[in-house]
């Protein structure tokens, strides 16, 4: 199953955070595609799941700060993969998972950020 998780637009502050379902997802790839900057912007992706026991999320992965334009940045969480750091998770996938886009400054950064779900 894949999913836009964020539209391909023009930020310069953190966006509302993004959650979906991602029950019976044996792994999980996250896409971004930054395609303009303006100055020097600074943005952090997270990967965070939800335990509805608690009410609280948990972080699955925190990718390394996105500052330039890039074809595709992938994150990845699953069973069965190889780690690697702000890339990689090996980990399971929890049902309801969320992303976060953290802007560090206020300069303008285009990117979309799709979600790939695999069973």
């Amino acid at each position: 199953m894949q999913q836009t998780v964020y539209a391909s637009a023009a930020r310069t502050a953190t966006p509302a955070t993004a959650q979906f379902s991602a029950r019976g997802a044996a792994g999980l790839f996250i896409v971004i595609d930054v395609t303009a900057i303006a100055a020097t912007p600074s943005v952090v992706p997270t990967i965070d799941g939800y335990d509805p026991l608690s009410g609280k999320w948990f972080n699955l992965l925190t990718g390394a700060a996105l500052t330039a334009v890039t074809a595709a940045r992938v994150l990845r969480v699953g069973r069965g993969l190889v780690a690697a750091a702000n890339l990689t998770a090996v980990d399971y996938v929890p049902d309801t998972v969320r992303v976060i886009m953290t802007h560090g400054d206020a300069d303008s950064i285009t990117y979309s950020v799709s979600a790939h779900l695999f069973r």
